[in-house]
């Protein structure tokens, strides 16, 4: 159990050094398109109701975005951009940090042990664990590639020789 609670605490950290981070930069990012260029755009009246319901119902948002892959990031930057007041926005994120960091230190924990069982016992199967794993990566970045080549572009124009 001490290793558990050692992990989440490291991952705690992390985390909301990480996500709070992210929230900052989302401030000032924010700060810095409402001084320039897209000062009108900010200031319109839909760009204003966009930014009350996050402000309002933004929390539970970032909260559950910590149990998503690939949601945080753009979460917590979308909540410093559109200024959500830190009163909203902490508690989000130390409750969701908290989630975060529970599930990858179990789980986390668990995965390295089962892998490390594996690979002592039976290495042969570890290592073939393993490739086929990295050979199923190779072929869905293989099919991707190939896929996203044939498409035909962004503009509908094709060259055709």
């Amino acid at each position: 159990m001490d290793r558990v609670a050692l992990t989440a605490g490291a991952l705690y950290a992390i985390v909301l050094l990480r996500a709070g981070g992210t929230f900052a930069v989302g401030w000032l990012a924010g700060a810095g398109a409402r001084r320039g260029r897209f000062a009108a755009r900010t200031s319109s009246a839909r760009f204003r109701r966009a930014e009350r319901a996050i402000q309002r119902w933004g929390a539970p948002v970032v909260a559950v975005s910590f149990l998503t892959v690939g949601l945080q990031t753009a979460a917590n930057f979308l909540a410093g951009s559109m200024r959500m007041p830190l009163p909203r926005y902490l508690p989000a994120l130390f409750v969701g940090g908290a989630a975060w960091a529970l599930i990858y230190a179990t789980a986390g924990i668990g995965v390295l042990e089962v892998l490390g069982r594996l690979f002592a016992e039976r290495t042969a199967l570890g290592v073939s664990g393993v490739a086929v794993l990295l050979l199923a990566l190779c072929a869905a970045v293989l099919y991707r590639r190939r896929r996203a080549a044939a498409l035909p572009s962004a503009g509908g124009v094709t060259d055709e020789a």
